[in-house]
This record gives structure tokens, C-alpha cells and sequence, in this order.
């Protein structure tokens, strides 16, 4: 038995006037998954823990089985194992996002922060800002990780947890009252908006008419994990595909492969169908017991606001990961469950993440059934299945042994 985990990251929402009153993934054309409903089951399942944050580490932690109670000691620490950090026991890793900040005479703390992604600016363009801060601003309790796109690391040598704003939270809204109370840090983001605001990265940005990534945002900040194996505990070999650092850290703390996709950059035109046959030759040629291949677009696409853009991207998802993947699984004879799902909703009214529940499909090659079910939120909640504890999905999926 060959068991999938397809994870469209943020995917649910809420319905939204402009679409007849329909979420994106009710309105998407997504003949797949509505296929697999048919003969599937359907239902919500809680991924966010009653007063944790909703975030993609908790989330993505719970459907892979880890508690987040029990496992999580923040997002950049995951990130770090991604990078190949090296955390210290009194090490805090911090998440350094480059993002777009109004450019005008305002005090710094009264800019508005209008992209927290700096228009998706590649991992190429990114670098060279970041060396440009590292040079002006690292020092020997300060250190700085080049990441990917606009996700980088800040490693503070015997710092302190502190609670940090996401940037995503903050879109729209002048700043000032959502910088660090640490004096160091707010610094360091102050300064590097005069380091990066006319960087020629950011000139040549402007002229093509893309958000310049112009100042550091930290937030996310923890201590260095302690994930138990995944195959130790699931007795089962597993692999994970994602553009994503957060997720390959996750995949590194559990001691599961990481498959580089070449051209899955996390963004709306990642390579889906290579992520797609790569799922297929990890289970059907080398061997392996199970692969989770995240989509981060969707999640990407909420955050902008994109109504148009969210839908397109799950109907990417739709034709161009899942269905070939399923074809690929089916020719082979090989007795495979999949589970599709969200880690948790990023509504396009809110532009950020919540901690409702989200919808699940659970097929099993072996067992159809016949259903009237399309694949989305509100008939998720018709059927009346309901998982309480995110943690206890991967249980599930493997129960078809």
C-alpha cells in the first residue's frame, strides 16, 4: 500500500460575494477532485489547537501526525534545520522576510507594509540584498541565513522568545506599533530600510514595475526543535516535496527524504507537474511508503487578496498535480490512499491565516464508494464527518494497511 498526502496550503476560505457567494475551491473547475469525491470521504478536520496561533509550522506539523502541544518550538527553527543551521541550545532563530514598505518622507514607523512576499522576488535577487544588510548590519550575535524568495533566517546568539507580528497580519497597516519591542531588532529593521530602499536590486525592480523588497521583517521566533522520526513512529519510509523551507525543515526534524523539484519555486507558476512525477517515481520507484507534496500557492495567492489568482491556483493543483498523479498511481496496480487537504484557510477577506476547520478528502484505490459529494467546504460540513485533533489524520490515512 502507497500512501499521499496532497496539501494545498491555505486553500480554504470563505465564501466570497464575487464568486455567487461561493469559496474558491466551490467555484474552482476541479473535475479530479470532485471525481474522487464521488467515491471518497469527505469531512472537516481541526488542524490549529484551541489558542494556538494559525500558522502553516502548526498546521503542517498536526497532518504529519506531530502534536503541535508537544512538537512545536517555533517556525524559524524548522526553517534552520531546511537551511542546514546548526542551532545551539541558546540559539533563537528568527524568520527574516524582505517585504515592501510604502516609499515616502513618513517616519519609518509610520510606513504601511503593502507586500509581505515583495512581489514574489526570487531567491537570486533576494541574495543580494541580504548580503548587502549582512555587511552592514551581522555581528557575532547576529547572523544571517539566505533562504528562498523573500524567506530568510536571523540566528541571535543567546537570545530571548519573543513575540514577534507576522507580516501578513500587518498588510495595509502603518507599522509602528507592530515593530519589535527589542531595541536591537527594530534597529536592525530600521537600518536596512536605508540599506535596501535604493539598492540597484530595488532600482531595477521599480523600472520593470515590481514591488522592491525593501526593508527586514522578523518574526517567528524559537528554539531549536526535537522532532521524533517519522518512520520510527509510523512505521513508514517518507518523503516530502515542497518549495517551501518550513516544510523541508519539518521533513529534515523527522528524518524524511527531501525531493528537490527543479522549478518548484512556492509560487503561483511553480512546476506542478514536476512535483507531480516526482511524487510517483519516490513511491513506485524507489520504493518508498509515503510522500506529502505541498502546494504553497494557494496560500501565496490569499495573502495577496487574489480572488482570480486563488481559484486558478487550485485548479492547477487540481489538473496538474493531483490528476496526474493519481493516473500515474492507478496504471501502476499499486493499492494506494490519498488524502487531499489544507493546512488551514487563508480567506481573501482577511488576507491571512484563521483556525477553522478545513475540509478533507480521503480515497482509498481499494474501497469506492458511491457519493453525490463535491469536493469543498460546505458539503465537507454536510457530510458530517469531523476529525477534532489534526494530529490524528495521518492515524487515519494509514489505517487502510
Amino acid at each position: 500500500m502507497k500512501y499521499v498526502v496532497v496539501l494545498g496550503d491555505g486553500m480554504a476560505d470563505r465564501p466570497i460575494e464575487e464568486l455567487g457567494g461561493m469559496t474558491p475551491l466551490e467555484y474552482a473547475k476541479t473535475p479530479v477532485m470532485d471525481a474522487l469525491a464521488a467515491v471518497s470521504e469527505i469531512g472537516l478536520v481541526q488542524t490549529i489547537p484551541e489558542g494556538m496561533k494559525p500558522g502553516s509550522d502548526t498546521a503542517n506539523l498536526a497532518v504529519l501526525g506531530y502534536n503541535p502541544r508537544d512538537y512545536y518550538t517555533g517556525r524559524s527553527p524548522l526553517e534552520a534545520l531546511s537551511i542546514g543551521v546548526d542551532m545551539k541550545p541558546t540559539d533563537i532563530a528568527m524568520r527574516c522576510n524582505i517585504v515592501t514598505l510604502t516609499e515616502d518622507d513618513a517616519p519609518y514607523e509610520d510606513k504601511v507594509i503593502l507586500d509581505h512576499s515583495s512581489g514574489e522576488i526570487s531567491t537570486q535577487e533576494a541574495a543580494q540584498l541580504l548580503e548587502a544588510v549582512r555587511a552592514e548590519l551581522e555581528t557575532a550575535m547576529y547572523k544571517f541565513y539566505v533562504g528562498t524568495s523573500y524567506r530568510h533566517l536571523l540566528i541571535w546568539d543567546r537570545g530571548q522568545v519573543i513575540d514577534l507580528a507576522q507580516p501578513h497580519d500587518v498588510l495595509g497597516q502603518k507599522i509602528g506599533k507592530y515593530l519589535p519591542t527589542d531595541p536591537v531588532l527594530k534597529d536592525m529593521m530600521k537600518r536596512s530600510y536605508d540599506i535596501l530602499v535604493n539598492h540597484p536590486v530595488n532600482q531595477a525592480r521599480k523600472e520593470k514595475g515590481l514591488n522592491p523588497a525593501n526593508s527586514l521583517w522578523f518574526w517567528g521566533a524559537g528554539t531549536r526543535p526535537a522532532l521524533s522520526s517519522f518512520e520510527e513512529k509510523n512505521h513508514k519510509k517518507g518523503a516530502m516535496i515542497s518549495a517551501v523551507d518550513l516544510l523541508k525543515g519539518i521533513a529534515v526534524g523527522a528524518g524524511m527524504k527531501n525531493i528537490i523539484v527543479e522549478g518548484a519555486d512556492g509560487t503561483l507558476h511553480t512546476n506542478y507537474e514536476g512535483k507531480a512525477q516526482a511524487a510517483a517515481d519516490v513511491l513506485l520507484k524507489e520504493g518508498y511508503d509515503f510522500v506529502y507534496v505541498h502546494v504553497e500557492a494557494p496560500d501565496e495567492m490569499g495573502h495577496q487578496g487574489s480572488v482570480e489568482r486563488k481559484v486558478q491556483s487550485i485548479e492547477y493543483l487540481d489538473g496538474r498535480v493531483i490528476g496526474p498523479l493519481k493516473e500515474k498511481l492507478s496504471a501502476s496496480g499499486e493499492p494506494y490512499r490519498m488524502l487531499i487537504m489544507p493546512d488551514h484557510p487563508t480567506p481573501i477577506c482577511v488576507r491571512t491565516h484563521t483556525s477553522d476547520p478545513v475540509p478533507y478528502l480521503l480515497y482509498d484505490s481499494g474501497a469506492p464508494g458511491s457519493y453525490s459529494w463535491k469536493y469543498n467546504e460546505r458539503e465537507a460540513k454536510m457530510s458530517g464527518n469531523r476529525v477534532d485533533k489534526g494530529y490524528q489524520m495521518i492515524d487515519y490515512l494509514f489505517s487502510g494497511q
